[in-house]
Parts: structure tokens; sequence; C-alpha cells
């Protein structure tokens, strides 16, 4: 009886293991298209940091700490500028507020009995491209190590991606990563004018952070704001106003 039971928890043992390492399979081939993605954008960024004279190690500290893109190339222009501690925390808070939303989503689709360590880790990985591929998935319910795989796949190309920017960086002419400052706004078009053609309430937001920054310009007790208050307030008013006109997001 003792032989037997022993051979069945082996055997138990073995298909769990088995199980996390399908799991685990499954979450990195889920990544990879993002991993994929990444790695440009992420190379961009590097070369950008290392244009504005920031610290090799404090760009890949950003990617290591912040992994957030947009507010990792935000934070990068608004350091340029000499933005204040405190400018620069608002805008990437205001900025990476919605993974707020996008985490206690996709809490809802984790197993139970999850622990908060789990739960913290996986949270950290979270960005709309992982977020979206997770909310996708035909599962009822999602393994948290499907998700750390996932998570962890593309946050490697990320990080790696920066460490490859800054390395190249560092043997361009001093004339060419000067100009990779562009890079920021070709980013930000190429993202907006794709959302902007299918959806009228992106553009109406898109248009009153626009039409708010110039305002923000010309009106004389505003001039004197810094860009950084300046790019919070045009980001709030824009946010305010689509939440207003568009409270489902329904897209016209």
């Amino acid at each position: 009886m003792e032989v037997k039971a022993a051979a069945e928890s082996k055997k138990i043992s073995e298909q769990a293991s088995l199980e996390k390492r399908s799991l685990l399979i499954s979450g990195i081939k889920a990544g990879l298209p993002i991993a994929i993605g990444y790695i440009p954008i992420a190379i961009t960024f590097g070369l950008l940091a290392k244009s504005t004279g920031i610290p090799n190690y404090i760009t890949v500290c950003m990617s290591l700490i912040v992994f957030a893109g947009a507010s990792q190339f935000v934070g990068v222009k608004l350091m340029a500028i000499g933005a204040t501690s405190w400018e620069i925390i608002m805008t990437t808070f205001i900025l990476n507020f919605r993974h707020f939303l996008m985490s206690s989503s996709l809490s809802r689709k984790i197993e139970s009995g999850t622990s908060k360590k789990w739960l913290s880790i996986i949270s950290f990985g979270i960005t709309d491209e992982s977020f979206t591929v997770a909310s996708l998935r035909k599962e009822n319910k999602l393994s948290p190590i499907f998700l750390l795989a996932l998570n962890t796949t593309a946050f490697s190309a990320w990080v790696s991606g920066t460490a490859v920017g800054v390395f190249l960086a560092t043997g361009l002419p001093g004339s060419l990563t000067n100009s990779m400052g562009i890079a920021l706004y070709a980013m930000f078009i190429g993202l907006l004018v794709p959302s902007v053609k299918g959806s009228k309430p992106i553009l109406l937001v898109a248009l009153t952070a626009m039409i708010t920054s110039y305002l923000i310009g010309i009106i004389p007790f505003l001039n004197n704001l810094s860009s950084g208050w300046s790019i919070i307030i045009a980001t709030i008013t824009a946010a305010l106003i689509g939440a207003i006109l568009y409270p489902r997001g329904v897209k016209n």
C-alpha cells in the first residue's frame, strides 16, 4: 500500500511539473510578439536617453524599475528641459494611472487563491500589450505562472533593447544622437494617427490636449508655467472632457 501511494504521489507530482512547464512555455510564446515589438522602441529609448546626457546606468534602471514606455519617454524629455521632480512624478503618475484599472480588471481572471506576493509581481509586469493578450485568452481563469512568463518575456526584451540602445549610442556621432530627440514625437504620432482614424473620441481628446497646451502658452497668467505643469494640465483637461462626453468609451 505504501509503495502504491508513493507511486501515485510521484505521478501527481510529475503531472503538476509538466503542467507548470506547459504554462511557462505558453506564456513565453504569448509574449514573444510583444517582445519583438518592444525591442526597436526600447532601442530608440536608449538612444534618446543617451542623447539627453542621462547616465547609462540610470537609463537602464528606468527600464528595470519603471517599465512603462510612454512614461519613460516623457520622463526623459522632462529631464532634458529641466522639469522639477514633482512635475515628472505627477506627469508619469497620470500617464500610468490606467495600470490600476488594468490590474484590477485582470485580477478577476487570475486563479483564486493566488497569493498577494504573486499578484504584486504580476501587476508590475502589466503593460497595455500584455494586458490585451491576457484579456483575450479563452481560458476562464489564468495561471499566475502563465502571466509571469508572459510579462517576463516582454520585460526582458524591453530592458535588453534599452541596453542595446545605450550601447549603440556610445559609438554614434554626437550630431546623430542629438537628433534622436525627434524619435519621441515620431513614436507618439505613429501611435496616435491609427487610433484617431478609427475613433472620434480619441480625436477629440487629442485635439483638446493640443488646444489646451497652446492656450497655456499664450494666456498671460499661464504662460509662465513650466513645461512639466503644462503637460499635466493639458493631460487632465483632455481626459476630463473625454470622460464627460464619452463616459462609456463608445467609439463613433
